[in-house]
């Protein structure tokens, strides 16, 4: 087992910001709609939808945005669970990397934003093999490019899955960055129950609506009504393992998509994480049961909530700035360098 990393002590927000709850809401937080989706409107007028076929009959929505400059490694981006392509945290980050010249990928899950009619079945965490394919086919449809990868918090994890299997898959992947990813779906889901009530209402609300508009999708195989009426994380997902998928048990499904043990042992892909201590969801002690192979590095702030990270409110969050310094820059191709971080935060902070 090994230690819990130190923090990292660059992201120090102002006393008043520091608060893992304000991080965690600002993220998604209302406020921000009309800013964001105003400053990502090229990005979003740029786009273009595509279904891929990721294999066994299965389709993912994503959202391509090639900019009229600049070359480079395309990146695609992925939600957290119930999050979308729409997602605020990600069209402020996608708004980003598109100005700076660099063909941006929104992905959609299975069964998140508008989806929900385009397969059968419901989604779930471990169906990983699906989202392997989508990668594999955004890789030819961009050319066969290498291509770079930043998740969100479920979808951090399943970017890190999907790392883990580059080489078997026969994917070229130039980076991968998993922001305050699932690491131990057990103690995540432990700390949605016993943590501020708000947060499982919130999710227990939008897997609500998600299941809703799913069995509108297919009326004939789905009716949740009496699950609606559990209103209990544990208890609604080890329901739906029980009757819509093929894990023995909960613990066995839950087990599935952990990021423990050696489920990254063999990374060949150079990966990120980006977290911190505070996390309210992601309990930091499961850094502690992951292993550490030379491709991994770790960035581990003492604050910053879940996919927060904000050291102010107005332009780039600290996050932002973090992962834009990390990325492979536009032109740059498979072998370029990496922009230097503090150039990029100068530019940005001229530009904000």
């Amino acid at each position: 087992m090994q230690p819990v990393p130190t923090a990292d002590d660059d992201f120090r927000p102002a006393r008043w910001l520091r608060n893992h709850h304000l991080q965690s809401m600002l993220a998604s937080t209302a406020w921000r709609h009309g800013r964001v989706v105003r400053e990502a409107a090229p990005l979003t007028a740029a786009a273009r939808e595509v279904l891929l076929d990721c294999g066994e009959g299965v389709r993912l929505q994503c959202f391509i945005s090639a900019p009229s400059h600049g070359v480079g490694a395309p990146v695609v981006l992925l939600h957290g669970w119930e999050g979308s392509a729409t997602s605020l945290y990600v069209l402020s980050l996608a708004r980003q990397l598109f100005e700076r010249g660099l063909e941006v990928v929104r992905l959609n899950l299975r069964d998140h934003g508008d989806t929900h009619h385009l397969n059968q079945e419901l989604f779930h965490s471990c169906r990983l093999p699906e989202v392997v394919g989508a990668v594999a086919a955004l890789q030819r449809l961009l050319g066969g490019r290498p291509l770079q990868l930043v998740g969100f918090s479920l979808g951090g994890n399943f970017m890190l899955r999907v790392a883990a299997q580059a080489a078997a898959a026969g994917l070229d992947l130039t980076r991968v960055i998993a922001v305050s990813p699932v690491l131990d779906p057990v103690a995540t889901l432990a700390a949605l129950q016993r943590g501020m009530p708000g947060y499982e209402a919130y999710f227990v609300r939008k897997w609500l609506r998600s299941l809703r508009r799913k069995q509108a999708a297919w009326p004939d195989t789905y009716d949740f009504a009496e699950l609606a009426r559990l209103r209990d994380l544990k208890l609604m997902t080890a329901e739906l393992v029980r009757s819509y998928t093929d894990f023995p048990t909960l613990e066995d499904y839950l087990h599935g998509y952990a990021l423990t043990g050696e489920r990254l042992a063999h990374l060949s892909v150079p990966a990120s994480i980006l977290t911190s201590l505070d996390d309210p969801i992601i309990p930091a002690s499961g850094l502690t049961q992951i292993a550490r192979p030379p491709m991994l590095s770790l960035t581990v702030t003492r604050y910053g909530g879940h996919c927060g990270f904000f050291d102010h409110l107005r332009g780039p969050t600290w996050l932002e700035r973090r992962i834009l310094a990390q990325l492979e820059p536009a032109g740059a191709g498979a072998g370029g360098t990496l922009v230097d971080a503090e150039e990029v935060e100068a530019e940005l902070r001229e530009t904000s």
